[in-house]
């Protein structure tokens, strides 16, 4: 999953709306109000379920392999992704807005081409060995076909080239029984989805619910073409005035944007992910689930799990540099909030796609164990603090095409039922 992290800047619910409405008109501003004040606090919000969470039961059929409710039930089956043929995409505005200064012109010279193929090559095994490493935890691995991302092509509205399959959690969110397909908001992932196809329908064909966002044109007027970045204090201000490269033109979202919690699931509006698409996911969800809004001091929003992770029942991690706004909310619900240490990550190490705070982009493969890197000791003795039990695995080559654990999967299967943890 790309990772250049965090959330649109403050509780600026009325500027973010009034600004959709400048775009939109009238009608859509007042959804937009509707659906931020009815996301705004994750305690307040019963009227968006009405589900009886006293029934802490599941709803999937007893043979379905795909159940998944949170980030921390025992974990049984993952799709674990590749970087075979990754490819670095153009550099559009939309993936300018995204990356970091010191690497346009790495994407200028490279775009469309393949990432530097010795990085590539540590980076597969790496993922390798971290899937055997899972197998030897006991959870079933899945891997996305190989796909020749470097093929050209051309719709309606645009053209390019692919990118890769190497983070799942970028595309697919799995809540219950269901797996939901991102529409996405980059052009070089139009058509990523192909990757995934056979094992979705091979669990679909199992019992799985089966979902596809709708798609977007990805056309000129889903994207601010004239997004004014010059600098990380550019980004800042754009951020906490609520605007983003991505307009309300038409819904889109990464899933990884979303993170999960039982019955609460919570998102950001991003870059990459706007309010008509977190719109249709509330609607998409309810009654059985409550989609909350929260928002986080970051430059450059993009995919929440470096920012805020949630680790297990009442406890999460939140980024230091890019704290919650929303913070007081899971404080006054009981939660424990956990400050990360600084990452160890070398200032030379490459990281074209994302930042050094996927240290805590961790995967939990229940509530006492997690998989962490091994090059990050600080963050190791965090988790030890904590009782939970450390597997160490190094993807540093991995971290560089812009995930860390918890982007590089997705949790297909952990065993636990749909419960409640904020009433």
């Amino acid at each position: 999953m790309l990772r250049v992290r965090c959330l649109r800047g403050g509780s600026r619910g009325a500027e973010a709306a009034h600004y959709i409405g400048l775009r939109l008109g009238r009608v859509f501003t007042g959804w937009v109000q509707r659906s931020l004040q009815s996301t705004q606090a994750a305690t307040a919000s019963q009227n968006t379920c009405a589900a009886d969470d006293s029934k802490a039961t599941s709803p999937v059929p007893k043979d379905c392999p795909v159940c998944s409710y949170n980030e921390w039930d025992p974990l049984e089956e993952v799709i674990v992704g590749r970087a075979e043929n990754a490819c670095v995409p153009p550099f559009s505005v939309e993936v300018k807005a995204n990356t970091y200064e010191k690497y346009w012109g790495f994407y200028q010279k490279f775009g469309g081409q393949s990432f530097p193929k010795d990085h590539v090559k540590k980076a597969i095994a790496e993922i390798e060995e971290m899937c055997n490493i899972l197998k030897r935890e006991g959870v079933i691995v899945k891997r996305p076909d190989p796909i020749d991302w470097s093929v050209k092509y051309k719709t309606p509205d645009f053209e390019s080239t692919g990118m890769y399959a190497a983070m799942p959690r970028d595309i697919l969110l799995v809540v219950g029984n269901e797996i939901i397909e991102a529409p996405m908001a980059w052009r070089a992932r139009f058509f990523e989805y192909r990757a995934y196809r056979r094992i979705i329908k091979d669990y679909f064909n199992c019992g799985a619910k089966w979902t596809t966002a709708p798609k977007p044109t990805m056309a000129d007027e889903l994207y601010d073409q004239d997004y004014p970045i010059r600098s990380v204090e550019d980004r800042h201000k754009l951020a906490a005035q609520g605007k983003f490269v991505t307009t309300e033109f038409e819904p889109c979202f990464d899933a990884a944007d979303f993170i999960r919690a039982g019955r609460d699931i919570f998102v950001q509006r991003s870059q990459v992910t706007n309010y008509m698409g977190i719109e249709w996911m509330r609607r998409h969800l309810a009654p059985d689930y409550r989609v909350h809004i929260i928002s986080f001091k970051d430059p450059n929003p993009m995919h929440i799990d470096a920012t805020f992770n949630i680790i297990g029942p009442g406890l999460v991690l939140s980024n230091p540099d890019r704290p919650c706004h929303q913070i007081e909310l899971f404080k006054k619900a009981g939660w424990t909030v956990i400050r990360p240490p600084v990452p160890l990550i070398p200032d030379d190490h490459p990281l074209w796609m994302s930042s050094k705070w996927l240290s805590m982009n961790v995967l939990m493969l229940d509530e006492k164990r997690v998989m962490v890197d091994a090059n990050e000791t600080s963050i190791q003795k965090m988790f030890e603090n904590l009782g939970i039990s450390t597997i160490k695995v190094n993807i540093r080559h991995a971290n560089s095409l812009g995930g860390g654990f918890h982007c590089w999967t997705c949790d297909i299967r952990r065993r636990g039922t749909l419960q409640s943890y904020f009433d």
